[in-house]
């Protein structure tokens, strides 16, 4: 063999794979084969490409760089009547406005397994597919975006409760959006990709930025196209605790009220009663009674709107407590001698029935910040029944 066959061959060794078979549309896929060790199924680079013939050279990725799977992410009421050109925006956050477009332009966006233009606007249920962009690896890991301190990648995977092959289930902390946008540059998701990055992850639902407890998120395309499939028929139970204003003497209250959710003021976005709007159900149970001051509820959501538990409440007349857009300042107040610095709103417990057959359930814990208020009202409920009690007992009591 000669000088320059030798040096040939070495560099297809070292940079490039060569293929043999035919191209499947849209590229080239690398599909990892299962590898059965016990009972486990393992997938591995190793098994991949001593089993697959390529046709073409693909060059191995660098090792300064992380590349994220492809994204199918369906289009929910959030992002409803949105342009593509903004979603992606939102979505690839850091990537160039001209490569976005360059991405649409080529057909690696799909909308329903279609080319789209930058300018369609999307509909509820559309599924979008957003294609991987490499991005560098920084200081805070292998693999893991700068604009995610590592510090919030770490809070958000030690609040895992459970996981599968399908669902991650989280205990969201409070004031931690899920995810990036509206001038928040990381939240929930973006953290557990970064902590993830080979992993195609996705929201099945959202949190209110200020709402602790259960938030799933699926880790197939064909998961979540289910799970958001329940959402829409209501066939996923969703369990929340609420501490509101005052007594709630309404029993058990179902509050069948639709709500305007496309309402701006200041520049924010707020909902509103409204009988034009969208259909809006919730319905509420009081587990316990701290006086005059405050009821504990458990809210089951029939329908899913943005800040419903928080304007039904409001509108019943009994404010959701530390609610700073749609509470009551002055109970807001009162309740910080108690404790509460924060809403007082908690995703307790998520159900439903899976498709295929099988039954999920996951539940949330109270955080310990909302079971201490819950334990200073009720001592000083205790406290004021025992001095409210004590002239009564004096006055029966035989003077000496």
């Amino acid at each position: 063999m000669s000088a320059r066959q030798n040096e040939r061959a070495r560099s297809m060794c070292t940079s490039t794979l060569l293929f043999v078979g035919p191209v499947p549309s849209g590229g080239i896929r690398r599909q990892p084969l299962a590898v059965r060790v016990g009972r486990r199924r393992q997938y591995t680079l190793k098994t991949t490409l001593e089993t697959i013939s390529y046709e073409v050279a693909v060059t191995e990725p660098r090792t300064g760089a992380a590349r994220a799977a492809v994204r199918h992410i369906e289009v929910g009421e959030q992002d409803a009547g949105q342009r593509l050109d903004r979603f992606l925006k939102r979505r690839l956050e850091g990537v160039p406005a001209s490569r976005i477009y360059r991405l649409v332009r080529r057909g690696e966006v799909r909308v329903n397994s279609r080319r789209a233009g930058p300018e369609q606007r999307l509909q509820i249920g559309d599924v979008v597919r957003v294609p991987p962009v490499r991005e560098p690896a920084e200081a805070v890991g292998v693999g893991t975006p700068a604009r995610v301190p590592a510090a919030v990648v770490q809070t958000v995977t030690s609040a895992i409760l459970s996981e599968d092959d399908r669902l991650i289930v989280l205990n969201k902390p409070a004031g931690l959006a899920v995810h990036g946008g509206s001038g928040l540059s990381f939240g929930v998701i973006e953290a557990l990709r970064a902590a993830r990055p080979q992993e195609s992850l996705e929201l099945v639902h959202r949190l209110d930025r200020d709402t602790s407890g259960c938030l799933l998120v699926a880790r197939k395309p064909v998961v979540l196209k289910e799970l958001h499939a329940l959402l829409r028929e209501g066939e996923m139970q969703k369990g929340y605790l609420s501490l509101l204003k005052g007594q709630w003497n309404l029993g058990r209250k179902r509050i069948d009220v639709p709500l305007r959710t496309d309402l701006r003021e200041h520049g924010e976005r707020t909902v509103r009663a409204h009988p034009q709007g969208k259909a809006a159900v919730s319905e509420f149970r009081p587990v316990q009674f701290f006086g005059r001051t405050a009821t504990l509820v458990e809210v089951a959501l029939h329908t899913g709107r943005t800040h419903q538990i928080r304007v039904h409440a409001a509108h019943a007349g009994h404010p959701v407590a530390g609610d700073a857009k749609y509470g009551d300042a002055e109970f807001n107040t009162q309740l910080r001698q108690f404790g509460l610095e924060r809403m007082f709103l908690h995703a307790h417990t998520i159900a439903f029935s899976w498709p295929g057959g099988g039954e999920f359930a996951a539940s949330a814990p109270l955080p310990a910040e909302l079971a201490a208020v819950l334990d200073a009202l009720a001592d000083s409920r205790r406290k004021s029944s025992r001095v409210a009690r004590s002239p009564s007992r004096a006055a029966r009591s035989p003077a000496r």
